[in-house]
Formats: structure tokens, C-alpha cells, sequence
């Protein structure tokens, strides 16, 4: 089981893991150690694979910490400090893993952002991380990060590497292009010039740099240094800037397997970017902790992401609903060989493939940015009627409470409330943020969602306290509507949300993006909602949209205030008289 509680004797709801100490699994809590460790257990085994095309990249563990000691070198030679931060503006591909541990290494702190900004967001987190160095890939798609970076400063054209000086980005004196994947025929040549270098230049300069260094230097950082910062997306709000020790991302790295149960090497795909806290930690635990590969797709393309899947035996894939929906549409879906798909968290729609044949079931769990994914769950063996309907318990190291959010008093078990947690994998604050704008008096972060613990130390969660939706005196979570249409043929993207009603209080209405090229039907959806859950639950209304009507910029969710409002137009305008 996953947890111990002790019941005081109020019977509050206060609940305890298990000591982190005696967590099976458990390595090396700093990154470099991580990767230190992980090498010398599986050192020629393949770890990272990229295809593109016919072209084939594959680097062993061995090759991973070579790759990585080249950074680190380079970034010793251009006198990057420790503590210093470092961002990484790429999309999936080895450099980006290579930059990852290599920064750790020299005992730097990597900052992933997201390839999804815009100049103006870009402009923001450049500010807001106040990083030294930036290391990006100079083409992503249609977009030109070349462009964009010197675009948002004129001194980066007149500057020279290593010496940039701006005020409006005071800390930033490097900036490192990386061109495109391999031996690409017609790839542009990299673009460099003026602070701007290009990779091959920036790993050159550490040539003169001795392992013992790195090495020296790996070895200062502890397991409450800081790890890392990424950033939470935002719709109508700027970014979080989370700050992450160094144990919260190396303690879930090593728990995914035992908390999956993976017992043999996993092969994990992914097409979602790194600079997400989710996929860093759930893909890289669960392939390198277990000896296995991170095949990589550098962005999520569907045709594409199902031929890596039966070329490369993937075992383990991490996606959203949504992306399994569009795998169902494209055209090499019925064809594909997907025998080696095992382990699917969400993939209802993935077990219909008629060669995948899993028994395995995603362990329930709760988690967020802030604690670095998982904070609450059990083990994947766990029986179902264990559960019942719980997020599980609080994993090793963390303690859990249930509040009232009005007042921050502990509440009695079974009672409804704020849930708050603190533990090893718990954010160290946020950028710009005093610790007690982040924390409670007693250290634990309150999530803003809404739950209860029963007698059995189980934490039931019922969504976000803002989010919950009110309908007719009772509570519906959004994200249990959301599951439910996510998983109805030919739906890309889902968003439900409470729009004000005279009778009911708040309407329950789903907003749904329909795959390029479907036309879906309000009934049927009702209909499909009314067989999956209690009545009061099911949407009153269902309103379609595209992509363009609210855009998103690195999350399938937009603030959900953005959403209402959309809804609440369209409603409105339907039953207004025609002018």
C-alpha cells in the first residue's frame, strides 16, 4: 500500500506517507546523480531514439552522459556559475536531454520553455527566469525562433557570444542556435552571428575542460538545491514560474516504475514537450529508471507518432485524450501494429485498436505542477474495490490535509474541503513570490482543489474549488464530464463549464473542438454523457468550436472563465431575436 496514516485523536484530516527513507526504488536525489547512477547500471544500452523519416538516431546511456559532459564543458568554459540558470527552448530531441543533465552537471539550474510562446510570451519568460544562457532550436515548424529571439533585442545583433549586455534582459549574456536533426537534405544552415552562436561553436569552447571538473562539480550539488523552473501555462494570466529542487525531479523519476509497477525495460514515446513537468517526469522515469528508451517525436503529429509506436515497440506512450482521438482518425490507424503498446494512462480509446491487448489500468492518482506530477495514488496492482473512486494516498514523504478554505482550520475526516500537501516533491516557491505567498504557516501548499479523506486515509478529490460547477443545489467536477466526451469518436478537445442559469443556478454546458473534418451531434453527445453518469451531471447544452475561437498556448485547457464567457455568447445570441 501506498502510505501509513496515523488519526489523531480529534479525528482530523491529517494524513501521513510513509517516510520517503523507506521507499523501495529510491537512488542518487540529485539530477547528475541520477543520470551518474543510471548509467552505470545500463551504460551500452539504447536510452534515446529519434527517427525523422529515414533518418535514425540512437544514443545509448553511455552516449547520453558523453552528450551531457559536452554541455556541461561547454557551459564551465562560458563561466556559467552554480545556481545559474540555463533555458532550454526546444522541442523533443536528444540535445534536449543532453542540455537537461548537462546543465545539472555543471551545476546550473535548466529552465525548459515553451516552443508554443509568442514573441510576446517569449519576451516574458526571458524576463521573468532571468536565465544567462539560452539554448534554442532556431526553426520549429513555420516558426522562426532565430527571428524572434534577435528581434526582441537590437543590442543581441551588435553583441558578440558571451557578451551580450541588455537591460531588458539583464542576466542573459549567451545565446546558443541549434539547427536542424541529422544530415537533413535542404536544412537551413544554423544562424549565427552578432551574440548569437551556433551548437557545434558552443561545444567546441568547452573542448579544454577536464571530467574531473564536471565531475567535482556534480558532486557540490545536494538534493535541496534547486533542480529546476518551469513555467505554468496561462490563458488571461502571465506564467508561473514554479522553482523545483533537484529531489523533486530525481524522487519521481525513480517512483514511476514502482508506482506503475514496470518490471522490464519500458520504451516510452512521447510527442508533448519537455518544458511540461508532467511528461519530463512521467517519460524520463519511466524509461530510464527502468533501463529502457525515450523515443522521441519532436511534435505531435498522428500518422507519425503511430509508425514510432510500431517501429520503435513502444511499451509506454503518454498523451491526452485528445491526442488518442486524433490517433483514431488518421488514416494508418487500422493498420498500424500496436502489439507493444502495454502501459496507457487514459487510453480508453487506445484499448479499440484492435492489436493493442493490455490489462494493465493507469493507477489512480492526484498531482500537480507544484508537487512535480503525483503527490496522491496507489500502486497499479492495487484492486480496484480499493479504491473506490479515490485519488489513492499521499505518496512517501508527503503529509496531507484537508482545510477549510475559508477559515485554513484541519477539518474532520469525510469532510469536504481545501486540500493542502507539502512534501520532498514539493515546489521550493515561486519566482518573484515571498514563501508565505506560496505556503501556509505550517509549510503545505493548498491547491485550490476541493476533497475529503475517509477513515482509510483515501483522498477523494472533487475539482477545482473555482471550476466546480453548482447545478440545481448539487456540485458537478467538469473534469469528470471532460473524461467522459473526451472518450466519444471524433472529439479533439472538451472544456465543460457552469454558465449562469435562472433556474438551475449554473447550466452545465461542454464546449467541444470536433476533429478537422467531423461534424458531431449535440444529442448524440448528451446521449453518450447520460449513459456514463448521473443525470444531474450531464450537459445541459453542448457547443461546438474551433481551435480559433480560444486558442490554446501549451495546455489542451483554457481558463475556464474564458471558456464560460465564450459559452455564455453564444447561448445568448442563439435565443436573442434576430436584429
Amino acid at each position: 500500500m501506498t502510505g501509513r496514516w496515523t488519526l489523531a485523536k480529534s479525528q482530523l484530516s491529517l494524513i501521513e506517507g510513509t517516510p520517503l527513507s523507506d521507499e523501495p526504488g529510491q537512488g542518487a536525489h540529485t539530477i547528475g546523480g541520477y543520470l551518474l547512477e543510471i548509467v552505470s547500471r545500463y551504460g551500452p544500452a539504447e536510452a534515446v531514439v529519434l527517427r525523422s523519416g529515414d533518418y535514425r538516431l540512437s544514443w545509448s546511456y553511455d552516449d547520453l552522459l558523453a552528450r551531457s559532459m559536452d554541455v556541461a564543458k561547454a557551459l564551465v568554459a562560458s563561466r556559467i556559475g552554480k545556481d545559474a540558470r540555463v533555458g532550454i527552448l526546444m522541442t523533443n530531441r536528444p540535445e534536449f536531454l543532453s542540455s537537461l543533465f548537462g546543465i545539472a552537471l555543471a551545476g546550473a539550474v535548466p529552465v525548459p520553455l515553451s516552443t508554443f510562446s509568442t514573441p510576446s510570451e517569449l519576451d516574458y519568460l526571458l524576463k521573468a527566469s532571468q536565465i544567462s544562457l539560452l539554448l534554442f532550436e532556431q526553426q520549429v515548424l513555420k516558426k522562426d525562433f532565430h527571428e524572434m529571439v534577435v528581434g526582441l533585442e537590437p543590442v543581441i545583433a551588435g553583441a558578440s557570444p558571451g557578451a551580450l549586455v541588455s537591460e531588458r534582459y539583464p542576466f542573459l549574456q549567451h545565446l546558443v542556435s541549434l539547427g536542424d536533426i541529422g544530415e537533413a537534405a535542404g536544412a537551413p544552415a544554423v544562424r549565427q552571428g552578432g551574440a548569437v552562436e551556433a551548437w557545434d561553436t558552443f561545444l567546441a569552447r568547452g573542448s579544454g575542460v577536464i571530467d574531473e571538473l564536471v565531475l567535482a562539480r556534480a558532486d557540490s550539488v545536494i538534493p535541496s538545491d534547486t533542480g529546476g523552473i518551469f513555467f505554468s501555462s496561462g490563458t488571461t494570466s502571465l506564467p508561473k514560474g514554479i522553482i523545483h529542487a533537484q529531489r523533486a525531479f530525481t524522487v519521481q523519476w525513480w517512483r514511476w516504475p514502482r508506482s506503475f509497477c514496470m518490471r522490464e525495460p519500458v520504451r516510452s514515446w512521447t510527442g508533448n514537450g519537455f518544458f511540461w513537468s508532467g511528461n519530463c517526469s512521467m517519460v524520463l522515469g519511466t524509461a530510464f529508471s527502468t533501463g529502457g528508451a525515450v523515443i522521441l517525436q519532436r511534435y505531435f503529429d498522428a500518422e507519425e507518432a503511430l509508425e514510432l509506436m510500431e517501429l520503435e515497440r513502444a511499451s509506454f506512450i503518454n498523451g491526452r485524450p485528445h491526442q488518442w482521438a486524433r490517433l483514431q482518425a488518421a488514416r494508418n490507424w487500422e493498420k498500424a501494429d500496436l502489439s507493444s503498446l502495454r502501459y496507457i494512462p487514459r487510453g480508453e480509446l487506445m484499448w479499440e485498436h484492435p492489436t493493442v491487448d493490455t490489462d494493465w489500468v493507469v493507477p489512480m492518482a492526484f498531482g500537480t505542477t507544484e508537487t512535480m506530477t503525483v503527490c496522491t495514488g496507489m500502486d497499479a496492482d492495487t484492486p480496484p474495490e480499493y479504491y473506490l473512486g479515490s485519488f489513492g494516498k499521499p505518496f512517501p514523504g508527503n503529509v496531507l490535509k484537508i482545510v477549510d478554505p475559508m477559515t485554513g482550520e484541519t477539518v474532520p475526516l469525510n469532510t469536504k474541503g481545501e486540500m493542502c500537501i507539502k512534501g520532498p516533491t514539493l515546489m521550493t516557491g515561486y519566482l518573484g513570490k515571498a514563501p508565505e505567498e506560496c505556503f501556509d504557516a505550517e509549510g503545505f501548499y493548498c491547491t485550490g482543489d476541493g476533497g475529503h479523506v475517509d477513515e482509510e486515509g483515501r483522498f477523494f478529490w472533487e475539482g477545482r474549488l473555482t471550476d466546480m460547477i453548482k447545478t440545481g443545489g448539487a456540485n458537478v467536477s467538469p473534469v469528470e464530464v471532460d473524461d467522459v466526451i473526451a472518450r466519444f469518436p471524433g472529439v479533439k478537445r472538451t472544456q465543460t463549464v457552469g454558465v449562469p442559469d435562472d433556474l438551475l443556478g449554473e447550466m452545465v454546458v461542454a464546449c467541444i473542438v470536433p476533429l478537422d473534418g467531423v461534424e458531431l451531434s449535440e444529442q448524440e453527445i448528451i446521449t453518450f454523457v447520460k449513459a456514463e453518469i448521473a443525470n444531474f451531471k450531464v450537459p445541459r447544452r453542448v457547443l461546438f468550436f474551433t481551435d480559433e475561437d480560444y486558442a490554446i498556448t501549451g495546455s489542451e485547457k483554457v481558463k475556464s472563465s474564458v471558456v464560460r464567457d465564450l459559452a455564455a455568447e453564444r447561448l445568448k445570441a442563439e435565443t436573442s431575436p434576430a436584429e
